[in-house]
């Protein structure tokens, strides 16, 4: 509580406002003064106006202290006046602006009717009775001041609601402010700018208003919209749980009520007491109900007379309209005999959005069994922006579950945002969106579906780039695209057109096998992730399998068995299993892809005729056959893989080429699984990384120095507290740990006073260098390159680049990949060995009759072996 003086009256007054707020208020202008006797003021300083802090309370204190009405000749409610206007307590007043204190208008604001309906004994609104003995609020429907407050009165409360040419020089605003300030009412007035509804058409500021209405009473169901919920798949889980959920379970009763014209109308009938309604449910209860009201002279015809009742027909339906301005005309009879007039209102159109599983099918007047014998409801998904959860998710929840205690969608997929590559909103002001018709004529509707759908997931805001786009086409497609006309080449070349019947599965070569088992595995996980709404899973694990696994290994790996030898068993079961791999795409790639998909399947299917469907949209889509599964056939191919991918990526790191051969790779042995399995797939990885041995250490060599450290990115969210701890133990770990670390892929750690499993990807596991060796470790995988050269390997190195620019002149040159032909090589001393040596080996390669070391190569192609070494080269098609 502080005394002090007005700034307008320079009188008296005493003001209560909270304690922090005294500095922000009593600020410029005013001066703080210890005791009563310097709370003076002297009209000549009053710039520096005294005020004191007399007493200080909880504000708790203030509940249920009545104050005066603040303005003079104003009504009170017409009803339990005597307890308006006193101090109660609301928890969202705050201590960061104005004085902690607010003032209530329960008539025109949610927030203020509910604090004053919580309030013992309740706050009465501030309603009179009007002409028509009809309670109102103090500002009329035009948004001005009734005639009850005097001087008030007529105006409106807003200067925007004046017609152009008539709008005072004062607003309401300033009238009152002034006249609060005269009568020394008024101790601080000032503009604040805050955010404040507009309308959308006439742009100009919106009056909240109380009006009659008509409710769901949602929260007598809340516990059974809550419960059904739980059994959505939300996609993502998140949003179905906290969002909606917490929507759900803070559920208000659901204002059906809307002062519209044009919508569908409320069909409601009262008396003008409000003491009789009638609810009408069908075309057949409302000409019933008419004909009622004819017979007691309230109407003189039937508005609806040529309507059949139970005739479902468009021409029967077509003679009727429903809208307001019809049905407003129709009276109806109560059961005392009274006139019912139809309730004003429209019905708020989300429940005309909500009805929709239900409305579609006239139910229920038609199909009744569709929706009673879930035929057709509920809906196995729903796909919406993630604002819907308050708008049409909510209102197909909130119908069906409360009609018919169900769900009306088995699941929600709620979309993201489309952003700009950095992260922000698209907007034209900003200059920063994309023009979708634009983008999607120079990339393709399927590139651009494929980069979106599998960039990110549906319910996650994607940062659009134009770049992604190109990498999707680049790396999906145009790998796609690649390998169907590897196919295609060596097909029509060899009439391949699948009519052979299939080669046995156990008699095709491991490596047909394996992509086949590969593609059957693919197969069930795509399947899996469209049926669980995981498009991104699904378009992910299709480019995995159609880039590293396709295109990059089985073909690359089976390019000889194309093209080379005759049109044997081996050939056949190679066509087979690509065609197969190629087919099988095609469909699972479709739901994002449709164009791209529909020209490879029908390409496909055009030769072979297997599926004999006009488009791949119309065809099954693939079971897997588990038969042909081989998991450890997968996992031993994986090992070759990862290994592979090792050892070049140690060559690239010391710049030594793929086509340089090197002597041999050591690879800790940390199983005997594993060491089967690397063993059955050892003349793949030497052949693929072009190394001539492989030598096994088991766990009692000591060559390999291992060292391991925590991996803080992991750990700290998955253990939290715990983190410490367990990177105490890790950096604690020895050779013996790592090792069975690796080889377990995990690790149960005690902690003292609870146990913790710890992964390979919680840790960071390295191994020493040792001299003429290259180390590298993955995910418990280690191997070690010998990157020694000697002259042999030299040499070999030598003839495997010179195997590389040979077929590059036969591809120049235009030469039928079956062509054969005749070479010379200009000699040189690095090339004289090196040829002598490889002879038949490049032969072989390049499809050579004979090979020549001469002196002068007349009409050759000078190349370059490496920087010391080069050479001159002549090729002649026989």
């Amino acid at each position: 509580l502080i005394s002090t003086f007005n700034q307008y009256t320079f009188k008296p007054v005493s003001v209560i406002l909270a304690r922090d707020l005294v500095s922000k208020v009593f600020k410029n202008g005013f001066t703080e003064v210890q005791n009563k006797l310097e709370l003076k003021f002297d009209i000549k300083s009053k710039n520096k106006i005294p005020f004191i802090v007399e007493k200080s309370f909880l504000g708790n204190d203030l509940i249920d202290v009545k104050y005066e009405q603040l303005w003079n000749g104003a009504p009170l409610p017409y009803e339990n006046s005597q307890n308006a206007f006193r101090v109660i307590a609301g928890d969202f007043v705050t201590t960061e602006d104005g004085t902690g204190i607010v003032h209530t208008a329960p008539t025109f604001g949610a927030d203020d009717a509910k604090v004053a309906k919580m309030a013992n004994p309740e706050i009465p609104p501030l309603l009179i009775y009007n002409e028509n003995q009809q309670l109102v609020p103090l500002v009329d429907l035009q948004g001005k001041f009734r005639k009850e407050l005097g001087e008030l009165g007529g105006k409106y409360v807003k200067n925007a609601y004046y017609p152009e040419g008539e709008v005072p020089d004062k607003s309401v605003d300033v009238e009152i402010a002034i006249k609060l300030k005269e009568e020394n009412k008024a101790f601080k007035v000032e503009k604040y700018v805050h955010s404040y509804p507009n309308c959308w058409r006439t742009d100009k500021p919106i009056l909240y208003y109380p009006l009659d209405s008509w409710f769901i009473k949602v929260t007598e169901k809340k516990d059974s919209l809550k419960k059904l919920n739980d059994t959505i798949n939300w996609k993502p889980k998140s949003t179905g749980e906290g969002r909606f959920g917490n929507w759900l379970l803070n559920a208000n009763d659901w204002n059906l009520s809307r002062s519209r014209y044009w919508g569908i109308p409320l069909p409601i009938w009262r008396t003008e007491d409000s003491k009789e309604s009638v609810i009408i449910g069908s075309m057949e209860e409302l000409k019933k109900e008419i004909s009622k009201s004819i017979s007691l002279g309230f109407m003189t015809s039937d508005p609806f007379e040529s309507f059949e009742v139970n005739n479902m027909t468009d021409s029967n339906y077509d003679q009727i309209d429903l809208h307001k301005n019809v049905v407003d005309q129709i009276i109806l009879s109560s059961k005392s005999g009274e006139k019912m007039f139809r309730e004003s209102d429209l019905i708020d159109v989300w429940f005309d959005s909500g009805s929709m599983p239900y409305a579609q099918w006239h139910y229920p007047f038609e199909n009744k069994e569709m929706i009673d014998n879930n035929e057709a409801f509920p809906a196995d998904y729903i796909a919406e922006g993630v604002d819907q959860t308050r708008g049409w998710f909510y209102t197909l929840h909130a119908i069906s579950s409360m009609v018919f205690d169900s769900v009306a969608y088995k699941a929600v997929i709620s979309n993201g945002l489309v952003l700009d590559k950095k992260g922000q909103k698209m907007s034209k002001r900003l200059g920063n969106a994309a023009d979708p018709f634009a983008t999607l004529s120079k990339y393709g509707a399927d590139a651009t579906r494929w980069y979106m759908i599998t960039n990110a997931q549906p319910w996650d805001n994607l940062k659009f780039d134009l770049d992604g786009i190109t990498e999707v086409q680049r790396k999906f497609f145009g790998t796609l695209y690649n390998t169907y006309s590897f196919f295609g080449l060596y097909a029509n070349i060899d009439n391949f057109s699948y009519a052979e019947e299939d080669v046995p599965f156990a008699d095709r070569p491991e490596i047909d096998r394996w992509i086949l088992s590969k593609l059957n595995t693919l197969i069930s996980s795509v399947d899996k992730a469209y049926e669980e709404f995981e498009p991104t899973l699904a378009g992910r694990l299709i480019y995995d399998f159609t880039a590293d696994q396709l295109s990059n290994w089985y073909v690359r790996l089976c390019r000889r068995r194309f093209w080379k030898g005759e049109y044997s068993t081996d050939k056949i079961s190679a066509y087979q299993t690509l065609y197969k791999c190629l087919e099988t795409l095609s469909i699972m790639m479709s739901p994002i892809a449709p164009f791209f998909s529909d020209r490879l399947f029908q390409d496909l299917d055009a030769v072979s005729g297997r599926c004999n469907v006009e488009s791949v949209h119309l065809a099954e889509f693939p079971i897997a056959d588990t038969s042909e599964i081989d998991t450890d056939l997968e996992a031993r191919m994986e090992i070759a893989q990862k290994v592979s991918s090792m050892v070049l990526s140690l060559r690239a790191k010391e710049k030594i080429k793929v086509r340089q051969p090197l002597q041999r790779i050591m690879v800790p042995v940390l199983s005997e699984t594993f060491k089967r399995q690397i063993s059955a797939v050892k003349d793949l990885i030497l052949s693929e990384v072009n190394i001539k041995e492989i030598e096994y250490l088991d766990e009692s060599s000591n060559i390999l120095v291992k060292r391991i450290k925590p991996n803080f990115k992991t750990l700290g969210p998955k253990f939290g507290k715990h983190m410490k701890s367990i990177a105490a133990a890790v950096n604690g770990f020895g050779e013996e740990e790592i090792a069975t670390l690796e080889k377990n892929q995990e690790m149960e750690l005690d902690l003292g006073e609870e146990k913790l499993t710890i992964s390979m990807e919680d840790v960071e596991i390295t191994t020493d260098d040792i001299p003429g060796w290259l180390v590298a470790s993955e995910g418990g995988l280690t191997v070690a390159l010998d990157i020694t050269l000697t002259e042999e390997l030299k040499g070999e190195g030598v003839a495997r680049e010179l195997v590389n620019r040979i077929q590059n002149m036969r591809k120049d040159s235009g030469f039928e990949v079956t062509d054969r032909i005749e070479i010379k090589i200009k000699n040189t001393p690095a090339i004289s060995s090196a040829v002598e040596a490889n002879k038949i080996y490049i032969c072989a390669e390049v499809l050579a009759d004979s090979l020549e070391l001469v002196e002068i190569a007349t009409g050759g192609t000078a190349v370059e072996i490496d920087a010391e070494t080069s050479t001159e080269i002549a090729i002649n098609r026989i």
